[in-house]
């Protein structure tokens, strides 16, 4: 039995509890585990920008965060909606780090939630002459992208 294995047995009992067809498997990353449901009713989860599935990724984390005495990212997506999200915030991270950079002119992200911080974080990280810096007070915050000195 895998250390993964009462987790996605959780997110299976819940999305079949919600009467979704949909059936969760387990991804082992290289930086977390991802959860993939995949199945015809995964837009119940994607529409309206994704929000039943940042639900059910707040209550997976919350449910397990305890248990898990690792760091490594616990994600849930469905049907490759979050990876592609995640690869269009990359992009755009990428995109506006060479703008400050060719401008002069920090450019704004946001609001973002802590996980999409850290991918601008990363993303951003990789290119010399510039960084980030979050700000706000609240969960979502703004991350201002700029020439560092």
């Amino acid at each position: 039995m895998s250390a993964t294995d009462p987790i996605v047995e959780f997110v299976q009992d819940v999305v079949d509890a919600m009467g979704l067809d949909l059936t969760a498997a387990v991804e082992e990353e290289t930086d977390g585990i991802r959860i993939n449901l995949s199945g015809d009713d995964g837009s119940v989860l994607t529409r309206r920008q994704g929000e039943a599935l940042q639900a059910l990724q707040q209550i997976v984390g919350a449910a397990f965060r305890a248990d898990r005495n690792d760091e490594r990212r616990l994600v849930v997506d469905c049907n490759g909606y979050r990876r592609d999200k995640d690869a269009e915030l990359h992009q755009m991270a990428i995109f506006l780090a060479g703008k400050a950079k060719d401008t002069g002119l920090a450019q704004e992200m946001g609001p973002l939630n802590p996980y999409e911080r850290r991918i601008v974080h990363m993303a951003v990280a990789e290119i010399p002459s510039v960084g980030t810096e979050s700000i706000g007070d609240s969960f979502e915050k703004t991350v201002i992208i700029s020439v560092t000195k």
